[in-house]
Formats: C-alpha cells, sequence, structure tokens
C-alpha cells in the first residue's frame, strides 16, 4: 500500500550506526520527507544517508551556536519535535534514540518507531550524568532529565508499534515504558568486509574515543600485558587522555579512512570490544572478517558474539576480568573457525535487514488502514 510517509530521526550530525539504519530507511520510502531537529551533514554524508536530500528541521537548527553545541538546548528539544506539523502523512516512521519517537500525530495516523534505546541519560545512565556535577549545573541537569523523563512517559500514546534494535534494548522498553517490542537488529553491511584467514599477532580496537567506550580500559589492560600489541584506532574527546596511558606496546592511530581500518580488521588476531552497548555494529564488522571478539558480556554483543565460537566474553568492566579473557582467548585461539565466525555475521546483513523492516511495517499498515 502506497503511504504518504514521515520520516522522524532525532538529529543529523553524523554517519555513525543510527544514520546506517536510516540510510535503509530511506530505501525502503523513498518518496518518504525527512523529520530532524537539526541537519548539519556534509554533502557525501547526505548523499549517502539521505540520497541527497534535506531535512525538514526544527526551530533549534537556527539558535546561536547550534551546529556546535545543540545539545546544550536538551530543555527545547521536546518542544522542538512537537513543533512538527505532519497532517496529510499516512505513516510515521521514527528513528529514535531521544525524543523523535514523541512526534505529535492523530488517530488516522499510524507511528511505527524503531527504537535504539530509551533515552539513556533520562533513564539507565541519569545518575551517571549528575554524579561528577557542581551546583548549580546539577540542579539545571537534574531538572531538565526529571522534566524530559515525565515528557517521554507521556508521550508514549503516540506510538503505534515499538521496533527495538535488540533483545537487550526490547528489555529495557519493557521495563521503562511498559511495551511490547519486536526485535528487528539493525542492518550491517557484512559485504565491505571479506574473510581474512591469515591474522597476525596482534589485538585491535576501534571506536569513537569517548567515556562509555571505555577504550581507556582497554589500553590501560594492554599497558600492563607489555608483550601483546594492541592497535587503537579512532578519535574523540578522550583521545589525549587514552594516549598518555598508552604503553609502549600500544600504537593509537586516531581516525583512519575505511579501507584502513578493515586492514587492521581482517589481519588483527582479536578485535577487543569493552563497552555495553545497545547493539553494536563494529563487533559484527570484525567478525564479518573472520576475525574473532573479546566482549564485554552484557549488551548488544551477547546477542551477536557467540561465547567459545565466534569470540570470548569477560564480566566485568575491568582491567583484571578483561587480561583474563585475553589470556583465555591464547589458549584457545587455534580452535576459532574463522569461515564460522564469518558465517556469524552474515545473519545481520543489509538485505535481512530491508526485508523484516518492510514485512513489519507493511503487516502493520494492512490492520491499520482497514
Amino acid at each position: 500500500m502506497n503511504k504518504k510517509t514521515a520520516i522522524i530521526h532525532d538529529w543529523l550530525v553524523t554517519n555513525a550506526g543510527a544514520e546506517k539504519v536510516l540510510k535503509e530507511i530511506v530505501d525502503i520510502f523513498p518518496d518518504a520527507d525527512i523529520f530532524s531537529l537539526v541537519d548539519f551533514l556534509n554533502d557525501k554524508d547526505r548523499l549517502e544517508i539521505l540520497k541527497g536530500k534535506n531535512a525538514k528541521t526544527s526551530f533549534i537548527q537556527k539558535l546561536p551556536f547550534s551546529r556546535k553545541y545543540f545539545r546544550n538546548y536538551l530543555p527545547f528539544f521536546p518542544k522542538a519535535i512537537e513543533s512538527f506539523d505532519l497532517h496529510g502523512y499516512d505513516l510515521i516512521v521514527s528513528s529514535s534514540w531521544a525524543v523523535a519517537k514523541g512526534i505529535k500525530k492523530n488517530k488516522n495516523q499510524l507511528h511505527i518507531s524503531y527504537c535504539h534505546t530509551p533515552i539513556r541519560y533520562a533513564w539507565d545512565l541519569y545518575g551517571e550524568y549528575i554524579s561528577n556535577l557542581k551546583q548549580p549545573k546539577k540542579y539545571i541537569v537534574e531538572w531538565t532529565l526529571k522534566y524530559i523523563r515525565r515528557w517521554d512517559i507521556k508521550t508514549l500514546n503516540r506510538v503505534d508499534c515499538f521496533i527495538a534494535n535488540s533483545k537487550f534494548v526490547q528489555e529495557r522498553i519493557k521495563r521503562i515504558y511498559h511495551k511490547d517490542a519486536c526485535v528487528i537488529y539493525p542492518p550491517v553491511d557484512v559485504d565491505r568486509f571479506e574473510l581474512y584467514t591469515k591474522k597476525e599477532n596482534f589485538y585491535l580496537t576501534a571506536s569513537r574515543l569517548v567515556p562509555y567506550k571505555k577504550i581507556d580500559l582497554i589500553v590501560e589492560a594492554f599497558s600492563k600485558m607489555s608483550d601483546k600489541k594492541l592497535v587503537v584506532i579512532g578519535d574523540g574527546t578522550d583521545f589525549n587522555t587514552i594516549k598518555k596511558k598508552a604503553g609502549k606496546n600500544i600504537e593509537i592511530l586516531g581516525y583512519q579512512p575505511f579501507e584502513t581500518l578493515k586492514d587492521y580488521m581482517q589481519r588483527a588476531k582479536a578485535f577487543v570490544f569493552a563497552a555495553e552497548e545497545d547493539f553494536g555494529i563494529v563487533p559484527v564488522e570484525a567478525q564479518a572478517c573472520g576475525t574473532p571478539v573479546i566482549a564485554f558480556g552484557k549488551g548488544g554483543a551477547t546477542e551477536t558474539v557467540v561465547n567459545w565460537e565466534t569470540g570470548l566474553f569477560f564480566k566485568e568492566q575491568t582491567i583484571e576480568s578483561l587480561t583474563d579473557a585475553v589470556k583465555k582467548f591464547e589458549k584457545i585461539e587455534e580452535k576459532f573457525d574463522y569461515v564460522k565466525i564469518r558465517k556469524n555475521a552474515e545473519r545481520f546483513g543489509k538485505s535481512r535487514f530491508k526485508h523484516e523492516f518492510k514485512k513489519f511495517v507493511d503487516n502493520k499498515i494492512e490492520k491499520f488502514f482497514i
């Protein structure tokens, strides 16, 4: 059924995991209009994600310094997302990890929300966000996050169907929203990564260098294992801090183009992943190269890595736990079947996502518009 469609995305500033999902949704609905709080994509990313389209943006786009500091306008996000007029659309598809799911709709519109997570800094990470703040900033942040939480719950009736990007997020949606959600894993472009079986004697981690990714933990652990080489690819706010912690056995390469990242990913004896992610695309990309993954055993990684078959888990985000996992890995590394690891990654491909997503939407449309 052809329905006039609006796609809502929280904000467009980079080409990260959520934007890879958005790209596939835009492919499924090429005639849809796209709405976002702000749109600061460069031309290359705009062409790749939005097929060259510009998103319709909110008033935050024009506020002072919004290009660099739009997140500082968080208290205005609810009003901004509610400011979009979607009269005339039949189908609303939101790609939401913040406020996109709170878009206003009427009873004749079907709203399907692909939920990357309920707003983490307002819910699960609330304590972390306010613990190190001093007054009066702490009071302002506390007030803002409590306001966001109230609004987040109040707007639940604006969503007709939730899709979660993992079982981990499905559980969080149930716990916080008391709503059921279907799980459709994000699309991973596994075809960009080829199987490579000639592994070399080094470990790899690659990520944005920001606190929750726990790259500092990986670097500290390997600094204590001076006989093991670690390569770190990525840039971010923690770059200088991490570089200072790195021992002589650790190579910090900063940002690298895709071909360089893929080359290291193919040759690494194992990929190390210490974050608690909602899904986590990079561990799947590593497995697409046939590379085993040593991952923190919580979050989305537990759904993409098969313990003892395509990688190993460590139980705690501590130096000791990670070090122990590396030692266990080296005792059994010759038993890993690189072809089987690649096969596991293929479960998360792009065509699978498109098929599952379109089938889900078509089914809901058929039932809703009768």
